[in-house]
Formats: C-alpha cells, structure tokens, sequence
C-alpha cells in the first residue's frame, strides 16, 4: 500500500496562496509601469535638430517594442499566476499535469504557477 500523498494539505496550499498573492501584486505593480511607460509619448527631443530627432526616433521604436514584449510576457505571467490560485482553489495545486504526481516544493516556491515536474518538463525537450 502506497502512502505517497496524492495532493497538498489545505495548509500548504493557503502557504502557495500567499506566495502567489504577493508575487501577483508585484507583477501587476511592475505590468502597470510598463504600460504607462508605453502610453508615455514623450520624445524629450522637441527643440533639438531634426536629424538627431530621427535617430532618436528609431531608437525610440525599438526600445517601446521591447518593453512592448515586455508587458506581453508580464500579463502571460500574471495570467499564469491566476490560473495557480484558481488551482489552489481546485485542490489540484502542485500536481504535474503530465506525471500526476506532486511536483517538489522547492520548485514551486521558484515557480509558483509550475504545472510540470523537473522530470516532465525534461521530458518535453
């Protein structure tokens, strides 16, 4: 007879909620100064020659696709974020979709919103 646990206890669930909780509030503070930084349109080059306004433009395109990318990757990861707590709430936290078995703790504590083990991610590859 196994007695391998099966799922986390409802305490060490409410220790991963906290965890996701304030991992949650800093990713939306840090997805909140990407978009204003965005929607900022400020060249700060206003009363300078026109040519150094075009190079300053360019780099300005770049830089705003960048932190475009950015905040893409930020709001995948607060989704992903999400969808742990809606997890927490399923009981099915901490389990590897692929194995079935629970994924170790100190993988979670790194990355809260894991749905693979070490073992089944490897595996993908």
């Amino acid at each position: 007879m196994s007695t391998e646990k099966t799922r986390y206890s409802d305490q060490e669930l409410e220790e991963f909620r906290q965890l996701i909780l304030e991992k949650l509030k800093d990713a939306q503070h840090d997805f909140d100064l990407l978009k204003s930084s965005l929607s900022n349109n400020n060249h700060g080059t206003d009363d300078t020659g026109r040519t150094f306004n075009m190079m300053e433009d360019g780099s300005e395109t770049l830089s705003r696709e960048e932190v475009a990318q950015l905040s893409a990757r930020q709001q995948k990861f607060i989704e992903n974020l999400k969808n742990a707590l809606i997890r927490i709430e399923n009981k099915t936290y901490g389990i590897c979709r692929e194995t079935g078995k629970l994924i170790p703790k100190e993988r979670l504590r790194l990355v809260p919103h894991a749905t693979l083990s070490i073992d089944a991610k490897n595996a993908k590859k």
